[in-house]
């Protein structure tokens, strides 16, 4: 493969629970997880996010800070983090449910406490707090490797009835052989892309950076080289986003997209209809992301597009909202989220961890 194709173009890797572990318990299933006795799926191969730890009622998940995962501004922002916040919050309620019991995200909700910078990994820690005969609860706490607080998230699921007529699962598990690929995973590699300069983000206002992006006269990020995420639409205040529904963004489920990556194609639309608002020399730094699923997104290779429209641009806090449509226009997801606006900062973020928001 040519070193300057874009991963998400590249054939997938990785593969999917074996049907016949369905009849374990959740618990049993990480287990087997963690032992090898599963493949690592797709989006695992791709960003590098990994099950480290699980117990019942917990899971711990590591996903590199690479520079693959960076925004046009320079910063990690709250999306990339959605894909392994979602992977420990739905693996904690996994560890609690009994044998043949699937179940689906209702509600992601993810809290950013400061500037996310591409170094090191985030460990995501995922606890169950309830789980009921309908519904359960999970939260969880991202952590840089030094035990900063960089985000909190919750999750609200819902427990659907348990399967029948599952084959029995094997009296023996047998570890799967690894398969070896010519080339290391994407997170691996050296990234594509690039991050808009500071030079540039102080004479152009966040609309034209923006519209400069559209004409390709700045190339795309990081994050959109790795995950085919691209800018198809903007204007003051609104933001289109296009996100290819490949196999390359599933989880545990086969023929669907992972909650973390649709929370990514949302945020990014919400957030750039932000920025478009902001003048030169204005950094913005995404504090808060509600997504709540209306249905699957089936990873069959087509456009899922997000749609981002600001509701409120306050002196220091601006607020969005964006909603997420499957190639056929079903609606799929719909969010909000919150940004602090801080004039004279640099677009990174880099030295935002003092900063606190006025009264508008």
């Amino acid at each position: 493969m040519n070193s300057s194709t874009p991963p998400w173009l590249e054939p997938v890797r990785g593969g999917h629970l074996n049907p016949a572990l369905l009849a374990l318990p959740g618990i049993e299933q990480l287990r087997a997880r963690l032992a090898g006795y599963q493949p690592r799926s797709p989006i695992a191969h791709l960003t590098g996010v990994q099950l480290i730890e699980a117990g019942i009622g917990s899971a711990v998940f590591e996903m590199p800070l690479s520079d693959w995962l960076c925004a046009l501004q320079g910063a990690i922002s709250i999306g990339p983090l959605a894909i392994v916040a979602d992977a420990a919050l739905g693996a904690a309620v996994e560890s609690g449910l009994p044998a043949a019991t699937p179940f689906v995200t209702s509600e992601l909700s993810i809290r950013k406490l400061g500037p996310v910078q591409p170094r090191g990994s985030v460990i995501a820690r995922g606890s169950l707090l309830t789980a009921r005969r309908a519904i359960a609860l999970s939260e969880a706490s991202l952590t840089d490797a030094h035990g900063r607080l960089l985000a909190h998230g919750s999750s609200l699921c819902f427990v659907l009835p348990q399967l029948s007529g599952l084959p029995e699962p094997p009296a023996q598990l047998e570890p799967i052989e690894p398969t070896v690929y010519d080339t290391p995973d994407p997170w691996q590699r050296a990234p594509l892309g690039a991050v808009v300069s500071q030079d540039v983000w102080d004479r152009l206002s966040g609309l034209e950076v923006m519209r400069a992006r559209l004409a390709d006269e700045v190339p795309p990020s990081p994050i959109a080289q790795l995950t085919g995420l691209d800018l198809e639409a903007v204007s003051e205040g609104e933001a289109t986003f296009v996100l290819p529904a490949s196999d390359w963004l599933t989880f545990a489920p086969p023929g669907r997209i992972q909650g973390g990556a649709i929370a990514l194609l949302a945020e990014a639309a919400l957030s750039t209809a932000i920025q478009t608002t902001l003048p030169a020399r204005t950094a913005l730094s995404p504090i808060d992301l509600k997504v709540s699923y209306l249905r699957p997104l089936a990873s069959d290779g087509r456009q899922a597009t997000a749609r981002g429209t600001v509701q409120h641009a306050g002196r220091r806090i601006a607020v969005a909202h964006s909603e997420v449509h499957d190639a056929d226009g079903k609606r799929v997801a719909l969010a909000t989220g919150s940004a602090l606006i801080l004039p004279g900062r640099t677009a990174s973020g880099a030295s935002l961890d003092d900063a606190t928001p006025d009264e508008d």
